[in-house]
């Protein structure tokens, strides 16, 4: 098993889980997602205790589903209330599996491993995404590779001046030098763009012409996130890659939420501190992003076929890969001590 199991993962965004089940494969697990009555979340396993079809294709009834199989009826407690023969006693123990779910930032996130440590203070910090003076919004899709190709992709922004040259690449990027910096379970990658020209949509987004200072700093937090800190300001600003607040500044939001060893979750957005009124801008730059990040997944389905077909060779680090080479040390790290936890 490549991922951490006593972790939150993102399991959906607010807006998907209504009412209706939602089912979604979380860490090799099917679970169905709904919504109560009061719009609190449920999230069980997405199996009837009785002959496992997916419930997530029963009647919803209250807050229970009915199973479309035979008719059990499982409650949001995830304990069957009603058996599939008319005033058959419901015996103890015919219950589906409950995950602790927890609702921030916008996210429906899910824990997989032990119940009893599922605390939601331990849910990545998403600050630009609920802080006051930002506004947040983002999709989903889904790719069919490891998330941890991901991750790579994301903690190494050289491939954008190859991989997205009609959008956010410019040469600048590849040729600036990076630092690579771990902090306990966390990792980061800064670099700082002097006195260059910005990309048209950083051009746009300060309202200005002229020479900037560019900064990207991809933010690693396990089990599988990665904030990359973005923007430009004027060169006169003086600011620096520690203190950047002059111009304009974005957070990149990325959760990778694994489904199986090669199928991934991919929900992102972008936080930003400049025209947060601007719901049309909003829009339309979700819609540019979500097109940055179509590049992204065809590269990345590629390279997981093309490691599928090539089962002798192994994935290379350089230089610029020392900030996807470090997470992958600390998921591995962290999963190992969890399996050797568990075994003692």
């Amino acid at each position: 098993m490549t991922w951490i199991a006593n972790r939150w993962y993102v399991a959906a965004w607010d807006s998907e889980v209504d009412r209706t089940p939602l089912a979604r494969t979380i860490c090799g697990e099917p679970v169905m997602f709904y919504r109560k009555l009061d719009r609190s979340v449920v999230a069980m396993r997405d199996a009837c205790p009785h002959r496992l079809l997916p419930l997530s294709m029963g009647l919803k009834e209250g807050d229970s589903v009915r199973c479309r199989y035979h008719g059990l009826l499982v409650g949001p407690d995830g304990c069957a209330t009603e058996m599939p023969l008319k005033n058959e006693r419901v015996p103890k123990g015919v219950c589906a599996q409950l995950y602790p779910v927890a609702e921030k930032h916008r996210f429906v996130w899910i824990w997989i491993g032990d119940p009893a440590r599922a605390d939601p203070a331990l849910i990545p910090d998403f600050w630009p995404c609920s802080a006051p003076g930002w506004t947040f919004d983002g999709g989903y899709c889904r790719i069919a590779c490891d998330y941890r190709l991901v991750i790579d992709n994301l903690m190494d922004l050289t491939h954008e001046t190859w991989v997205h040259q009609g959008s956010i690449g410019q040469h600048e990027i590849a040729e600036a030098p990076i630092e690579t910096l771990v902090e306990g379970d966390e990792v980061r990658v800064r670099r700082w763009m002097p006195g260059i020209e910005p990309p048209p949509f950083w051009r746009d987004a300060l309202r200005s012409s002229g020479p900037v200072d560019r900064w990207q700093v991809c933010h690693f937090l396990p089990p599988s996130s990665v904030l990359i800190d973005v923007g430009v300001s004027p060169v006169a600003a003086g600011d620096t890659i520690d203190d950047h607040d002059s111009g304009v500044r974005g957070f990149v939001v990325d959760a990778m939420t694994p489904e199986s060893e090669t199928m991934t979750h991919y929900f992102w957005g972008m936080a930003r501190n400049f025209d947060i009124g601007d719901a049309g801008f909003t829009a339309r730059f979700k819609a540019q992003q979500g097109q940055v990040f179509l590049e992204d997944v065809e590269v990345l389905e590629a390279q997981q076929r093309s490691i599928g077909a090539n089962p002798d060779l192994k994935l290379r680090g350089y230089s610029i890969d020392q900030g996807g080479v470090r997470a992958r040390q600390v998921i591995k790290r962290l999963a190992e001590a969890e399996t050797a936890g568990a075994a003692d």
